[in-house]
């Protein structure tokens, strides 16, 4: 924020932004909703809906029948930037009980449904040992289960980063004995025992740190219609998008997106999207 705004206190300024996104996403906000969110005495909310009224004067209108403030026909964000993918992720989260309903700022919260998502069990201890070594610059010893092998073994592997591949959460970690930068999935982490010291250095995963660009675009056998769509679908201007990802989750991007099988494979219709051209993520794409 700027100017006069920019003297107000962190936990005002919170509530401030709350009451402007209970108006903004559900129409409406009163005392009680200020009061449970964030545990303040009736006075304090009062108050800080006449401040709110204050700095954004044509924001909030009291509706007497409804005996709640709601969004007035002027109403322009003036505390928080509206976003539809952070309302929507929220969404999401609240509904698989990725976070507590109390935790959301989102009330009356539409009906959700989604495809399932295969719970993954990391051991709260696995990863409480891994975050120890990447924050220690540590190799740690593993036991763990790879399909390439029939029963788990001990290996040493130094992790320095986390990645998710959109269902599993892997430590990316240098592995010893391929003396090579791999993904280890934490669930088949089965338990972990001695640490010491990584000699191994997280800027030698050349794949991690470096950032390719994937450009894509609509399934060139689609309709001029069709392909409109699937451009606003995926945000695309000039029929094309560029998506910046780490080197080392590019095999995972692309089966995320489906580009992980010939253009030829599928009905077009069921692509819908091809994979354009891929390059280094600071290329010139003029």
């Amino acid at each position: 924020m700027q100017g006069a705004e920019a003297v107000l206190k962190w936990g005002v300024e919170r509530r401030l932004e709350f009451i402007e996104f209970r108006l903004y996403w559900n129409g409406g906000v009163n005392r009680s909703d200020i009061i449970e969110a964030f545990d303040v005495s009736v006075p304090q909310a009062s108050k800080d809906l006449t401040l709110y009224q204050e700095r954004a004067p044509h924001n909030a209108v009291y509706d007497k029948s409804a005996k709640r403030y709601v969004a007035g026909a002027e109403f322009e964000p003036r505390f928080l930037k509206p976003d539809a993918g952070q309302y929507l992720s929220q969404l999401r989260s609240v509904a698989e009980g990725i976070i507590a309903a109390s935790d959301s700022w989102i009330a009356h919260s539409p009906p959700y449904a989604g495809p399932p998502v295969p719970f993954r069990g990391v051991n709260t201890d696995t990863l409480r040992t891994v975050l120890a070594a990447i924050r220690q610059n540590q190799a740690i010893e593993v036991r763990y289960q790879s399909l390439s092998s029939e029963a788990p073994l001990w290996r040493w592997i130094a992790p320095h980063a986390i990645g998710f591949d959109g269902f599993r959460w892997h430590a990316r970690a240098f592995c010893v004995v391929g003396a090579s930068f791999k993904d280890f999935l934490l669930s088949r982490i089965i338990e972990t025992r001695s640490a010491r010291p990584s000699e191994v250095s997280p800027e030698d995963d050349a794949d991690w740190n470096e950032i390719i660009t994937l450009e894509i675009g609509p399934h060139p056998e689609l309709s001029e219609s069709q392909k409109r769509i699937i451009a606003l679908d995926y945000g695309m201007q000039g029929g094309r998008a560029r998506i910046q990802i780490r080197k080392a989750l590019r095999y995972y991007a692309l089966r995320r997106l489906g580009l992980d099988t010939p253009p030829g494979a599928r009905r077009p219709q069921d692509q819908q999207i091809v994979l354009l051209r891929e390059g280094c993520g600071d290329e010139d794409h003029r």
